[in-house]
């Protein structure tokens, strides 16, 4: 098992999403100045735009050169959620976001990947992320960039993000619920 992940890991999509996986180290140490250096909130801006289009490049090469492995499948979701929980867990500890969206966008990724472990146990194979699960990490990271910015909570673009993220964060965790039972009833009735 180890032997094919390491095989794997030499794809150009897979390398895209170990840098991403990666660049949390930098958010993290950019976090640490926040409040002392003016721009340094432009600087995390940067990297996680840098991060989102490693994503989007990730996937496109893995289809176009049919690069989709099983080490693709779970280091893609994992490197959004490294990012994600780390910038999100500064911005709770530097007071950017209020408890309620904290725990919401945590517990999601923590449930997702717990049920992903569970169900790849059972499945014998990694259930890849969907449609509504980038969607939903999509919309988060657009509102962690407008949180950053600091363009106010009451801005209609504010709101609106602050309110579709979570809408969708509590969706995209029902939907993957309900693929991985399905999944699992196929696999029970020979139908995989």
């Amino acid at each position: 098992m180890i032997q094919q992940y390491l095989k794997e890991a030499n794809t150009k999509s897979n390398m895209l999403s170990l840098f991403r996986l990666i660049l949390a180290i930098p958010v993290f140490i950019m976090f640490q100045y926040y409040d002392t250096e003016p721009t340094m909130k432009y600087w995390i801006v940067a990297v996680l735009i840098l991060a989102s289009i490693t994503d989007n490049l990730d996937g496109y090469l893995a289809r176009k050169y049919n690069e989709i492995t099983e080490l693709g499948k779970i280091i893609d979701p994992l490197a959004d959620k490294v990012v994600v929980i780390t910038v999100i867990v500064m911005m709770y500890y530097f007071k950017i976001i209020g408890d309620f969206y904290f725990w919401v966008i945590v517990l999601r990724d923590v449930l997702i990947l717990l049920g992903g472990l569970y169900f790849s146990k059972k499945l014998g194979k990694v259930l890849p992320s969907n449609y509504i699960g980038k969607i939903t990490v999509g919309l988060i990271g657009l509102f962690i960039i407008v949180a950053l910015l600091n363009l106010g909570q009451n801005n209609w673009l504010y709101l609106t993000l602050y309110y579709l993220s979570l809408i969708l964060s509590f969706i995209s965790v029902i939907a993957y619920l309900l693929r991985a039972i399905e999944e699992v009833k196929w696999r029970k009735n020979g139908s995989v």
